[in-house]
């Protein structure tokens, strides 16, 4: 067999587990490969089909809530559908897809990693998304969106909506024309699989920082904030 038919059928291969990961089988392969397509791969790449998937990502989200929680306001609505359409979920949907590996990258992207990093996965939903709809239509690209969400439209709720501590936090302090929240890291302890992240929030208005331990940064600084914003409560 010679290299050029066993690339062939590699590539086909390749590509038949790629729609299966997806749920979504693409007629037109060039399509599929330029929805993949990042921009360091040359001037035929995924940018324009990033821009037509965000927004039907965003609408297909918004109906979504919108059924799903009819007693909800519009302001609650639109802090769920941030919370579902921003990059960090969907760099989460394209690591459940393994779309990495899969990316058409430069060179320059592929030497420093680009199939991990965050924001070129993150487009590479939307473009899929775009890439379904141009091929099949609203209906079917929003079955795929929906089937990929399903987990995360389960998990919200209104309660979700309520702003995390560390806005509030800062909400506080701005009311009261207060400097913003100092947030820094004290200690790394644990493998690099398994750390513990000690965080302290430093507060003008208090005499000393609070401290938390959580196993990702953002978390503990959430929980440093909660200390001080409880702390600044009852001096109030």
């Amino acid at each position: 067999m010679t290299y050029a038919v066993n690339h062939k059928m590699n590539k086909r291969l390749k590509r038949q587990d790629l729609y299966h990961r997806i749920g979504y089988e693409f007629e037109n392969t060039r399509l599929a490969d330029l929805a993949l397509t990042h921009r360091s791969f040359g001037s035929q790449n995924n940018e324009r089909l990033e821009f037509l998937g965000d927004s039907i990502l965003n609408f297909t989200i918004a109906e979504a809530l919108y059924r799903q929680f009819p007693e909800a306001k519009e302001g609650q609505l639109s802090r769920l559908r941030a919370q579902l359409v921003k990059g960090a979920t969907l760099t989460e949907i394209a690591r459940e897809l393994n779309l990495g590996e899969d990316l058409n990258l430069g060179e320059g992207e592929l030497k420093s990693g680009g199939h991990r990093r965050s924001s070129i996965l993150a487009d590479a939903v939307e473009a899929l998304i775009g890439a379904i709809f141009i091929e099949s239509g609203i209906v079917v690209c929003q079955e795929r969106v929906l089937a990929w969400y399903e987990s995360r439209l389960q998990e919200h709720s209104l309660e979700s909506t309520e702003k995390d501590p560390k806005t509030q936090l800062q909400e506080f302090l701005q009311a009261r024309q207060a400097p913003l929240p100092d947030y820094r890291v004290v200690d790394v302890d644990g493998e690099a699989h398994a750390q513990t992240f000690t965080i302290e929030c430093h507060v003008s208005l208090l005499n000393r920082p609070t401290s938390a331990k959580a196993k990702n940064r953002r978390d503990a600084e959430k929980l440093s904030a909660t200390q001080a914003l409880e702390q600044l409560q009852r001096k109030l």
